[in-house]
């Protein structure tokens, strides 16, 4: 008469016992499990203007063919002995590590526009492994670089007055960030570059990262 209560008993408690494993073994997994934390949104800095300057194949490229693209922006000179050429030989770091799927293109402005014509720049891109459908170096007049660089991307780029330089190719103070800008032709972001490779090894995750959150965008 007694055996059917102490069964149901029984089995009440191997109830019990299998939930409380199975909430063990929940509060496991999640925290054996890599957390996925969702990405802040890159802000919206300002937007920029249209603009038309010419690439190192001589050219013509204006706001409307970046449409669509996100893309990475830096400003250099091509006589630069400084900080130049690290940062271009990072920007084809970038361009070797963006995936192949990617549209992004990466676009490189001179601050001395009346030495680095399209063909100075050609051989300059050359020196780099350029893939001229991904990266693009423009050149234009004084006044346009600045519209694009200085107004709408908030690059720096400052002549150095003669008697301030210390070389024949000491010709200007200028940012040494890579700017990102959206498929809208908006500016979302800056990031700098770094002195040295170990730093540029931290950096460029976080660019990558943000042209893919940027190419999910709409």
């Amino acid at each position: 008469m007694n055996s059917s209560p102490e069964r149901l008993s029984r089995t009440i408690w191997v109830g019990v016992g299998l939930v409380i494993i199975l909430l063990c073994g929940t509060f496991v997994i999640a925290r054996l499990s890599p957390r996925s934390t969702p990405k802040p949104q890159l802000p919206v800095i300002g937007s920029i203007t249209d603009f038309a300057l010419t690439n190192q194949a001589g050219q013509f490229v204006s706001l409307a063919d970046l449409r669509g693209r996100v893309w990475v922006a830096d400003i250099i000179f091509t006589r630069c002995g400084g900080p130049c050429p690290r940062m271009t030989k990072q920007m084809a770091l970038l361009q070797a590590a963006l995936p192949a799927d990617s549209r992004a293109k990466l676009v490189t402005l001179t601050t001395d526009p009346e030495f680095d014509t399209p063909e100075v720049l050609q051989k300059y891109s050359a020196r780099f492994n350029v893939n001229a459908e991904r990266w693009l170096f423009l050149t234009g007049t004084k006044q346009q670089i600045a519209a694009l660089g200085i107004d709408s991307l908030k690059l720096t780029a400052v002549e150095k007055k003669p008697e301030d330089r210390t070389d024949a190719d000491d010709l200007f103070i200028h940012s040494t960030i890579f700017v990102i800008v959206d498929k809208q032709g908006r500016l979302r972001g800056a990031f700098e570059t770094g002195g040295d490779s170990v730093e540029w090894t931290n950096v460029q995750p976080t660019i990558l990262t943000a042209v893919q959150q940027l190419e999910r965008e709409p």
